[in-house]
């Protein structure tokens, strides 16, 4: 089920830059904004009862969340640690996983409204909404831009779903197959990335905690073995910076740093990070040489006064 509204006209692309290239470019940043961003802060609140999971940065220091509770965007400057609400969000909608690409366009996951959503970064306009399956039985949860589409993660089917990048093109659904193994009643594809080649994807099932490389042509999927680890159980968000792969473990407030080789087959584990300000981190964003991650707090209660954070750890 794949039907689409537009709000907005989405703006012209000159040029859909490939996942490679996008890495590259985003590469930059460490050796140009590390020695200012030493002195930013390493800690900012977000409005209380918000209920954050997903977080993006783009090329400019700004880091974009999510909101739970009505699907609200809020942006901070990392410079200062002081933001706003960018998109107030609607009762009824949920904003996840979040990606922001070289446009200043949001691609923002609609968890069990089974929704892909486009906002603008500038004005906070919703542009497009996709409904890409039913509201019962889906949870759309996280997203990934690589070349001309948004890939999005499905937790209870085995399947992603890649959205246009541009005014022409359809949703295109790719069902999981190969070493895919789906387990009923337990959220399953999670956080993804792009291989390091730019040609397919790596997916994290959370539970029991497996990674997969998925070939984009017929949605085969290889079990990448994991080296030093027996598993990545809880495996949330993905980040991955050349071949450096770093899984978010949420309720194990911890980040596992990962060594892929070169066809992303396996991944060997370097080391691991953690931090007393961790409170069930989900996913993470990179600007120079840290990682911003927001707390969810899946353990807290959930409320209009629970307070919520987002801390930065070194790379």
């Amino acid at each position: 089920m794949t039907s689409r509204t537009r709000n907005h006209p989405q703006p012209t692309r000159r040029t859909l830059l490939r996942g490679a290239v996008v890495a590259a470019l985003t590469a930059t940043t460490v050796g140009v904004g590390a020695a200012q961003a030493a002195t930013w802060p390493t800690e900012f609140p977000l409005p209380d009862g918000f209920i954050p999971e997903g977080i993006t940065i783009g090329r400019s220091p700004y880091a974009y969340m999510g909101s739970r509770a009505n699907g609200a965007v809020y942006r901070t400057d990392l410079r200062t640690g002081e933001g706003r609400v960018i998109h107030k969000g609607t009762t009824g909608t949920v904003a996840v996983g979040l990606k922001l690409d070289e446009d200043g366009l949001l691609y923002i996951s609609g968890g069990g409204a089974g929704t892909a959503r486009v906002v603008d970064s500038r004005s906070g306009e919703l542009l497009a909404t996709y409904q890409l399956t039913d509201t019962s039985g889906h949870f759309i949860n996280d997203v990934i831009l690589l070349g001309d589409r948004a890939w999005f993660t499905d937790s209870t089917d085995a399947a992603l779903y890649g959205v246009p990048r541009g005014r022409e093109g359809t949703v295109r659904r790719l069902r999981l197959g190969g070493d895919w193994v789906q387990t009923p009643n337990v959220y399953n594809a999670n956080g993804v990335v792009g291989t390091p080649d730019g040609r397919g994807l790596i997916v994290v099932s959370s539970s029991p905690g497996r990674l997969y490389h998925v070939d984009l042509a017929d949605g085969h999927a290889t079990e990448i073995a994991l080296i030093g680890a027996t598993d990545v159980a809880n495996g949330d968000g993905l980040l991955r910076i050349g071949r450096t792969l770093y899984v978010v473990q949420n309720r194990l407030n911890l980040i596992s740093v990962f060594g892929l080789d070169t066809r992303a087959r396996s991944a060997t584990l370097r080391r691991t990070i953690t931090d007393p300000r961790f409170d069930v981190p989900t996913t993470a964003a990179r600007w120079a040489d840290r990682l911003y991650l927001v707390n969810a707090r899946f353990t807290s209660p959930q409320t209009p006064e629970t307070t919520f954070n987002t801390v930065a750890v070194p790379l």
